[in-house]
């Protein structure tokens, strides 16, 4: 069960133990929001636990680093070799 989840179950139980006020008879829904309290808490601790153990093993391994190295342009032979020249210009104020 992921993190979201986990403050789901929290949630629908507080709704339960302490905002719904139904007699069911054969269910106390107090009993039950606090079960699902309880469930959604140890989910979200178990979750965050092994998040955390992923962690350190990916930070224990040696990080390798990408580089890109630019190749040179090199013409083809027989074609010709187009430069561009640009020039910017700021446009007058007119007042």
């Amino acid at each position: 069960m992921g993190i979201g989840a986990s403050i789901f179950l929290i949630a629908l139980g507080a709704i339960f133990a302490f905002a719904v006020q139904a007699d069911l008879g054969w269910l106390n829904l107090g009993v039950v929001g606090w079960v699902l309290m309880l469930t959604g808490v140890v989910s979200l601790l178990t979750t965050l636990y092994f998040w955390n153990r992923g962690r350190r093993t990916m930070v224990a391994t040696p990080v390798r680093e990408n580089r890109v190295v630019a190749d040179r342009v090199v013409p083809v032979q027989g074609e010709p070799v187009v430069q561009e020249y640009r020039e910017v210009r700021r446009p007058r104020r007119t007042v």
